[in-house]
């Protein structure tokens, strides 16, 4: 008989709540009763997990309980994930090659406040280098398996005996399931495993971490399908200071605008519980021309960032922006708002804007301190010291108000800063004087043009122009 030689699957369904299992077991992982699970019809060939039936379940009787987060171990990874990590989500967590991310993932293996077994799954390391990585990080934990391997079978077998809490793949690059094909990394091999394994998660309250390698212009490889599958997606960055960037590209628990922070230590990856250390340059009398302090707001909390700025005469025919941690578009938007209204030529020079420590900034508040940053550079006046700045710039010269000025008054005055200036609001005038003793008061500047005149005064005339 045709197809006689490919023997069907069974499926076997609980007698108690209807849950569906490709093999035996003596107790059911949906309802916990014993004995339970009998034959079923047969699964077609290849369905895999996906094919398991289900029943629907009444919103009601729903235990919110099991949307209760745990920890991570590591508050700035908490913190991206929007307060730690859910039951049953999958987080696809990619960066550059040697960044750290097999470390970031041993030590949430070791750490992470889950019950049960943690699995750890690698396809790139045998067991003795992830143990003796783990000897010299000081991690231990009972019941942190190891399973290296890269045939995705032999992970869901494994799965499936341990049930852990939590378990990691690294990485989905070096996954092969049967069904998809026989060559690792290919694109329907990275959506296949990314889909069983996030789904083997979701049936079982169990939190996953996978591991993804990037191209050379830095994106997750693979296809979009397997970011779309996935709950959170990650991406780990590393700066010329060598600090470590963990932000959220996708998450369906929290905010995108958190930033994690870490350093490599010989412990592992540090959390930077001070990042002003790293963004702000201390230097014992006044900043250079050209530098200026952002109160900026990253997510939950501020940081204090120094933008540096140079201009220097054009080479060719046309100015150029050299600008690569805060998007050139919005330098060159500054530069005409500031050639526009405060009188000062940029059209003729070379623009270069650097930010302290290689944080990329993105939110709106730094546009005041840029534009500070770049009439200070091309005049060749210094800003007055313990000066911080926060406010949005609109093309017509003025400043906008910006989320949480008070929070950001309150961050650089707890730093030090003695003067803040940012937009004006509904409580104060543009010519507000601020109360000394209130740590939330600030400068109110009702735009470019006073702003200039407020924090350079008659220093002198700029460079190409005046004020």
């Amino acid at each position: 008989m045709a197809g006689a030689g490919k023997a069907d699957r069974t499926a076997y369904e609980c007698s108690s709540c209807g849950h569906r299992e490709v093999k035996w077991l003596g107790r059911c992982p949906a309802c916990g009763e014993w004995n339970t699970l009998r034959e079923s019809a047969a699964l077609p060939k290849g369905a895999g997990k996906a094919a398991v039936h289900r029943f629907t379940v009444p919103l009601a009787a729903v235990d919110p309980a099991d949307g209760a987060r745990i920890s991570s171990g590591m508050a700035e990874v908490d913190r991206v994930l929007g307060g730690g990590i859910m039951r049953g989500s999958s987080v696809l967590i990619g960066g550059e090659p040697g960044i750290g991310k097999s470390t970031l993932l041993l030590q949430i293996a070791a750490k992470a406040v889950v019950s049960g077994r943690v699995l750890y799954v690698s396809g790139e390391e045998s067991a003795a280098q992830i143990r003796l990585r783990a000897d010299r990080l000081g991690l231990a934990r009972e019941g942190l398996e190891l399973l290296c391997t890269g045939d995705l079978s032999e992970a869901i077998m494994a799965l499936d005996r341990l049930k852990p809490g939590l378990f990691v793949v690294d990485s989905m690059q070096t996954m092969v399931a049967a069904d998809a094909g026989a060559v690792p990394g290919t694109a329907n091999q990275v959506k296949y495993c990314s889909m069983e394994l996030s789904s083997w998660a979701r049936e079982h309250g169990s939190a996953c971490f996978l591991v993804a390698h990037v191209t050379k212009d830095g994106s997750l490889a693979g296809p979009k399908a397997a970011e779309h599958t996935v709950d959170v997606v990650l991406m780990f960055e590393q700066s010329e200071s060598d600090v470590r960037f963990l932000r959220s590209a996708k998450n369906r628990y929290g905010s995108t605008d958190e930033v994690g922070l870490f350093t490599m230590t010989e412990a592992g990856l540090g959390e930077l519980s001070d990042p002003s250390s790293v963004f702000l340059v201390r230097r014992d009398g006044s900043a250079p021309a050209g530098s200026a302090v952002a109160a900026t707001w990253e997510g939950t909390r501020c940081l204090l960032v120094e933008i540096q700025a140079l201009t220097v005469p054009g080479k060719a025919a046309m100015s150029r922006v050299y600008s690569e941690r805060i998007d050139a578009a919005r330098v060159a938007r500054v530069a005409a708002v500031l050639e526009r209204h405060a009188g000062i030529r940029l059209s003729d020079q070379d623009l270069y804007v650097n930010v302290a420590g290689g944080i990329r900034l993105a939110e709106p508040g730094i546009d005041l301190a840029l534009a500070a940053a770049l009439y200070s550079a091309r005049s060749g006046l210094a800003l007055p010291a313990a000066t911080a700045l926060a406010g949005e710039l609109s093309l017509a010269g003025e400043v906008r108000p910006v989320a949480r000025m008070r929070g950001r008054a309150r961050a650089a005055r707890a730093l030090g800063f003695t003067r803040v200036c940012g937009p004006a609001d509904g409580t104060m005038s543009s010519t507000a004087t601020p109360a000394v003793e209130d740590p939330e008061s600030w400068e109110a500047l009702a735009g470019i043009v006073r702003a200039i005149k407020a924090l350079f005064g008659n220093q002198g005339s700029p460079a190409g122009g005046s004020v």
